[in-house]
């Protein structure tokens, strides 16, 4: 028996269609884009990095003042200005609870050498390194590690204990010192 015209190419047609899909054949691949090598895959970027940052566009420039700081104006931020147009000069902060600060007629440079001269006769604190220009003392005293601030305000100079951020230095020891800082100076 001879097979007919009709089997024979459904045969043929069905052994083509096994052979193209068995040998991988582009038609019959999906074009997955993780299945190509990793210099051809298209850049994938998280939707917030695409475009910078406009969280602080709006915000207008001022002098912002911290508890235990001198009024310094914040980076790019315009100082603030008197009515006659004048700078204006830092006001003491508030002493906090803890005593980390207090305010001393007289000028800075002079203010600062009776705080040094102070210090080195407090029993217990160390002078690890001071900046006269920028009014700080690097003290350790019991234990504890803080800067002693000497900063020009209104009312004379104020006296400050601060941490290491910048913020009003808390704890037993930056109070006893501010305290014996306070009855050697008069503030």
């Amino acid at each position: 028996m001879r097979p007919t015209p009709l089997l024979r190419t459904a045969t043929l047609a069905l052994l083509v269609v096994a052979v193209f899909a068995a040998s991988g054949c582009r038609w019959f691949r999906r074009n997955n884009p993780y299945n190509q090598s990793a210099e051809t895959r298209p850049l994938e970027v998280p939707p917030d990095l695409d475009r910078p940052s406009t969280a602080a566009a709006l915000g207008a420039p001022t002098s912002v003042t911290r508890s235990g700081m001198s009024g310094t104006p914040v980076q790019g931020a315009a100082p603030a200005q008197t009515p006659a147009g004048q700078p204006a000069v830092a006001q003491a902060p508030a002493a906090s609870a803890s005593g980390s600060g207090f305010t001393v007629p007289g000028e800075r440079d002079a203010v600062f050498n009776q705080v040094g001269e102070a210090l080195a006769a407090v029993p217990g604190a160390t002078i690890a390194s001071k900046a006269q220009l920028l009014g700080t003392y690097d003290v350790n005293y019991e234990g504890s590690n803080f800067l002693v601030r000497v900063t020009k305000v209104d009312a004379g100079v104020y006296v400050s204990a601060v941490d290491p951020r910048g913020v009003a230095a808390g704890g037993e020891a930056a109070a006893k010192l501010m305290a014996a800082l306070r009855s050697a100076l008069g503030g």
